[in-house]
């Protein structure tokens, strides 16, 4: 994930992508996933988000039930806060519709195919006698492009395109470029990485389940709850919630690593990038200051890996960087930071960031709670 990892307006990204995530756990106690000793009953959970979902929500004796069936199914503690945390992001992205509606998506699908094409070299008539074959329902795919308005719509349209146009396959490959959907905009990658407790029977794919409110719903919910962090406030689980899992944490440790060696770090969560050989400036950093940490730079790297995991906490490198940073600053520094990623994808029109975005969800979350 770097400082151009997509989002969406509503948002997270239509061709970006999620932090690999290793494993479910029990949610720590003192955070947003707390788990309580005694749960209550689906009733009074499904009552609960009656209570709390906004007065303008439609159907929503059908929402309060697809929330309370994730989180049973979960193990998650439907505590106040938890249930707010997920309405907030719901609401955030948006506002509660199953299959939110994308202002000029045609056009932006249509610009990245012409992207690509250019990138692979395929000229413009080609793609143009491409977008103009008959689709399955009979519409050329041109067409479909120009009327859809949901990326569910345009999900399906690009499946077709890659299935049946041989140059489809040659601009998409087998990579649908659709990559989050439903009322959470989760990771459709999550998605199919967690499928494994999912409570509904289906018929299609992963894929089209998470363009349902049930689908997006429940892995939207794992994504934002189903891992245990030591956030004392739920801002941080929204900002990973966009940036990936533990990214508040990491930008508050590039922060302290930044204060013991030096080195100016783009506080973005990233310790090192997905299948990265050679050291990025995260590791480059620590090993400046390795013999300092009393740390080779195999351990470096090894105890670095373990960013997207809640045991990296445990780490020497995390303690002796952080007991470094903070005997230099004369006080603890912050264990959780709002990570500095500035927003990019063809659906966005202005300047947006992850902290924005975790903090417009913040105060949605607040309204809930005060409900």
């Amino acid at each position: 994930m770097t400082a151009s990892r997509g989002t969406s307006p509503l948002p997270q990204s239509l061709w970006g992508r999620a932090r690999p995530a290793t494993f479910f756990a029990a949610l720590l106690a003192g955070c947003v996933g707390q788990r309580a000793p005694e749960q209550p009953s689906a009733e009074q959970v499904r009552a609960q988000l009656l209570r709390l979902l906004p007065a303008a929500a439609t159907d929503r004796e059908g929402w309060a039930q697809d929330i309370q069936t994730a989180f049973t199914a979960q193990k998650l503690d439907p505590s106040r806060s938890n249930l707010c945390a997920v309405l907030a992001v719901t609401e955030q992205e948006s506002t509660f519709q199953a299959d939110p509606q994308v202002p000029g998506l045609g056009r932006i699908a249509r610009e990245e195919i012409d992207r690509r094409a250019a990138s692979v070299h395929v000229p413009q008539l080609l793609v143009k006698a491409a977008l103009q074959a008959p689709s399955p329902n009979g519409q050329t795919y041109e067409q479909r492009l120009s009327a859809a308005r949901s990326e569910k719509q345009l999900s399906a349209i690009f499946d077709d395109l890659i299935g049946a146009v041989p140059l489809g396959r040659t601009l998409l490959g087998d990579l649908n470029p659709v990559r989050t959907g439903g009322p959470m905009q989760v990771s459709i990658a999550f998605a199919e990485r967690h499928v494994q407790a999912y409570p509904y029977r289906y018929s299609g794919t992963i894929r089209q389940e998470v363009f349902s409110r049930r689908g997006g719903l429940y892995f939207g919910i794992a994504h934002l709850l189903g891992y245990p962090a030591s956030y004392e406030r739920p801002l941080y689980r929204f900002a990973d919630f966009n940036a990936g899992w533990y990214a508040s944490r990491n930008a508050a440790f590039q922060h302290a690593l930044s204060r013991v060696s030096g080195v100016a770090l783009a506080l973005d969560g990233d310790l090192i990038a997905p299948g990265a050989i050679f050291p990025g400036a995260t590791e480059r950093a620590v090993r400046k200051v390795g013999a300092q940490l009393d740390l080779r730079n195999p351990t470096i790297r090894s105890q670095l890996e373990q960013g997207d995991r809640l045991d990296f906490e445990k780490t020497r490198l995390y303690q002796r960087v952080y007991g470094l940073a903070d005997k230099a600053a004369g006080h603890p520094l912050p264990r959780a930071l709002l990570p500095g990623i500035e927003l990019k994808s063809p659906k966005i029109s202005r300047k947006l960031t992850t902290a924005w975005f975790a903090q417009r969800v913040d105060e949605r979350y607040q309204r809930c709670m005060k409900r």
